[in-house]
């Protein structure tokens, strides 16, 4: 078995995908890995090296022999927090590349149905997300939320965002994966990693929005009705997870 170790960033899956398919190893003899896992005996392991042109060759042989629409699967699976989704898509891909266009209709086929799954999962994530994330103003007039999905979202959250507050300059950063997306107002947005010192003084910065949440909060608790609270209905419909992100519950 020769095994392909990747990176987990979307131009790495690809690359690890390019790499294993072009080896012509034939498919049952080769497999993807993310760097850190541990290494087993017998097997051969091959570091794959990120290089843009490889990532473009694949996600255009996937849109022009398969589909948008299937690139558009492969992709979010891309961003999905499962630690094997660059072996998963591989299998996919296989699939997808023999059965055609109708290969998601094909939920028989365990290679299918994990990234159906990955799909979904992050599908419910995104939905929470755009409607959870909170902006605060900060001292020079940016805006700035934060966010921590399971899921790598910050490209798919950035789009809703670009288009909602598209004349804006604000800031949405990821914190577990220590990276943000900056966005000048009328102009395009960048994913940028902000984990330096410099970044991380600045996202701790205070806003001026202090009195506007304590006017929120005294709103809530006034309208509240003590004898209908709901504890388990509120998680349900808000998970705990998302509240530390959210300024109403700072």
């Amino acid at each position: 078995m020769t095994v392909f170790v990747c990176g987990q960033e979307v131009e790495d899956i690809w690359c690890g995908i390019y790499d294993a398919w072009m080896s012509r190893l034939g498919h049952k003899n080769v497999r993807l890995e993310p760097r850190g896992k541990d290494r087993e005996f017998f097997c051969e392991y091959r570091e794959v090296v990120t290089e843009a042109w490889k990532a473009e060759k694949v996600a255009e042989s996937i849109r022009r022999k398969l589909s948008e629409e299937l690139y558009e699967v492969a992709y979010r699976a891309a961003l999905s927090e499962d630690c094997g989704r660059a072996d998963k898509i591989y299998r996919f891909l296989i699939y997808a590349f023999s059965l055609g266009t109708g290969v998601m209709d094909q939920l028989q086929i365990p290679a299918v149905y994990e990234v159906f799954c990955m799909t979904r999962y992050l599908s419910r994530e995104y939905t929470h997300i755009i409607e959870f994330a909170r902006f605060s103003q900060m001292e020079e007039g940016v805006l700035l939320g934060k966010i921590k999905p399971n899921n790598d979202l910050l490209s798919l959250v950035a789009l809703h965002f670009a288009d909602r507050l598209s004349g804006e300059n604000w800031i949405l950063y990821d914190c577990g994966r220590k990276k943000a997306v900056v966005h000048q107002a009328g102009q395009g947005w960048a994913i940028v990693h902000a984990d330096s010192s410099q970044w991380q003084e600045r996202l701790n910065k205070k806003t001026d929005e202090e009195t506007y949440e304590g006017l929120w909060k005294t709103f809530h608790k006034a309208i509240a009705i003590v004898q209908r609270t709901n504890i388990k209905c509120q998680q349900n419909m808000l998970p705990l997870r998302f509240r530390p992100y959210m300024t109403e519950f700072n």
